[in-house]
């Protein structure tokens, strides 16, 4: 499955159901986020990955730093269960899993939901690999990809029934970026891919030919 051709196939059935109006409020906070994250000094290929602690869906902490004792890491930052963008990412994700774990590899899905809303994510799409809560979005933070969803669309989000309190558990509407790492064994990021729009994603397949790279090198 091409992932790309997929979200913009939703993304065109998804506005053409929104009135006007509201579509322009969704491209407005995209184009504000998009120049906050120019000036912004976010990790690069080359940099040292922050070692990070955090709870999967089983009750278990997982450190970053130990996965990759294994092999290299994919690190996926996304926004949570509500989403389709991301739903739709996640079960590629799923879908190459095999692939990825053959070439020694991990995948790790961060976003700043409480256990329980991790959970229902990783049971929606029927997921095998970790989903980590990051319920204070310190690790997104980290990485450099945390960023307050803007007043304009808080009220779009919660009449679309996505209200971040309810899945987060906290008033501070705190988001990640969705933002790909692909970390080697040496703790240094490999692949940083960040886009302020959620309808664009690095392709999983993409991902994999990175992970054969640093496979063979190894």
């Amino acid at each position: 499955m091409n992932l790309q051709l997929e979200l913009h196939k939703f993304q065109r059935e998804f506005w053409a159901k929104l009135p006007p109006e509201k579509v322009t409020i969704i491209q407005s906070a995209n184009d504000v986020l998009a120049k906050e994250f120019q000036n912004r000094r976010t990790l690069r290929i080359g940099d040292e990955a922050p070692d990070f602690w955090l709870t999967n869906t089983h009750g278990k902490q997982v450190r970053l730093y130990e996965q990759l004792i294994q092999g290299a890491a994919i690190v996926k930052f996304y926004f949570g269960a509500w989403s389709p963008y991301c739903n739709l990412e996640l079960r590629t994700y799923q879908s190459l899993l095999s692939k990825i774990q053959a070439l020694g590899a991990s995948v790790l899905a961060i976003s700043p939901q409480t256990f329980e809303s991790s959970a229902m994510t990783a049971i929606k799409n029927a997921l095998t690999f970790d989903v980590l809560s990051d319920a204070d979005s310190q690790v997104a933070r980290d990485y450099g990809v945390a960023f307050e969803v803007p007043h304009s669309l808080r009220q779009l989000y919660t009449e679309l029934g996505h209200a971040l309190p309810d899945y987060n558990g906290t008033d501070d509407w705190m988001l990640p970026v969705p933002a790909t790492f692909i970390i080697d064994r040496h703790r240094r990021i490999a692949l940083a891919h960040i886009d302020v729009d959620s309808s664009k994603r690095y392709e999983p397949t993409d991902a994999i030919a990175i992970l054969l790279s640093l496979f063979v090198t190894a």
